[in-house]
């Protein structure tokens, strides 16, 4: 492997921030009141602080992407897998139901974002803990209990809307819980919060790219490379997951970003992880502004603001199915 210089990293990181930039600086013109710059100095603020949000969960996404694909050892993973989405989607919907904030001590404390993040939390720590053997994580059986938790809290979500549906309709109803969207009335400790776990994670999983690039060879061929792959997938995947938290819990679950950016990214700069993370992180922290800047635009159109979870599935979903019939047609290639 090619040595990384300290340059290097700093050109790859202010080139990530520039292409950043360019796509924010564009979104700002783009607002339900029509195209251009906010005539008012509140609008100007509003739309500043929404791109800002959608870009710190799109980055997080877009990151959270790269370790996910590359520890796993499959194009095709995305940060939402491991049960995530779905168990801030539960926490959060529980944390409505009547009763719960004056019977529980959690929900009394935290707030529903907070709540969120203790959610999704909860339900990776039960994928890892069902998936995980003698202190080994297999990425197959990782995937499978991810799917099954995943589905479980989907049902359970889904049991609940029937028996008390009139919860769902205090937050704009459940299309807000199953796609998502950038929240404006967040506090100002809550997005700090997610930005300040967000930006050690980050850090973290900067420091762990050299793994990263070995993560899909066999055990052994990385082990001779001097990689403890097993303690390397556990720190891995526990820093994207905190970092995936962090953000679903203030966005809900916007689907697709952490799949989409990393392979952009790799179509850029290649597959070394080194360059691929920060420059993944900036395409997601772009894509979900633009989409939430389009998302505003289409009140003038539509007479209504779609989640953006909704753009983001409309795009994502197409791009899935290439990728599958992509894979398929190599495979039957090789």
């Amino acid at each position: 492997m090619k040595r990384f210089s300290l340059s290097q990293l700093l050109l790859t990181l202010a080139v990530a921030v520039v292409l950043w930039l360019l796509i924010a600086a564009a979104c700002l013109f783009m607002g339900s009141g029509g195209w251009g710059l906010p005539e008012s100095r509140y609008i100007f603020t509003v739309r500043a602080q929404s791109i800002a949000l959608a870009s710190l969960v799109g980055a997080a996404l877009g990151a959270a992407g790269v370790a996910y694909q590359a520890v796993l050892r499959n194009p095709l993973a995305d940060p939402y897998l491991l049960g995530v989405s779905s168990g801030a989607s539960l926490a959060s919907y529980l944390w409505r139901v009547p009763g719960i904030s004056g019977i529980s001590v959690l929900a009394a404390a935290l707030s529903q974002q907070g709540f969120a993040l203790a959610g999704a939390l909860a339900a990776v720590a039960v994928v890892f803990a069902l998936s995980s053997r003698r202190g080994r994580i297999e990425p197959v059986t990782l995937l499978l209990v991810g799917v099954i938790v995943n589905a479980i809290n989907g049902a359970i979500f889904l049991l609940i809307n029937a028996l008390r549906p009139e919860i769902t309709g205090q937050g704009g109803g459940i299309i807000g819980f199953l796609a998502g969207g950038i929240q404006n009335n967040l506090g100002p400790y809550q997005a700090q919060g997610a930005a300040y776990v967000c930006a050690v994670t980050f850090v973290l999983l900067m420091a762990l790219t050299p793994g990263l690039n070995v993560a899909g060879l066999s055990e052994a061929e990385a082990q001779s490379l001097g990689v403890r792959i097993h303690r390397l997938r556990w720190v891995a995947l526990v820093s994207a997951s905190v970092m995936t938290a962090s953000a679903v819990a203030i966005s809900g679950p916007i689907g697709f970003v952490g799949l989409i950016c990393p392979h952009l990214a790799r179509r850029m700069v290649g597959h070394d992880a080194r360059r691929l993370l920060p420059l993944s992180a900036a395409l997601g922290a772009g894509l979900l502004a633009l989409a939430d800047a389009l998302s505003r635009s289409m009140i003038r159109v539509a007479g209504t603001w779609p989640p953006v979870g909704v753009l983001t599935g409309l795009l994502g979903g197409p791009f899935f199915l290439y990728l599958l019939y992509r894979q398929r047609h190599a495979g039957e290639a090789g």
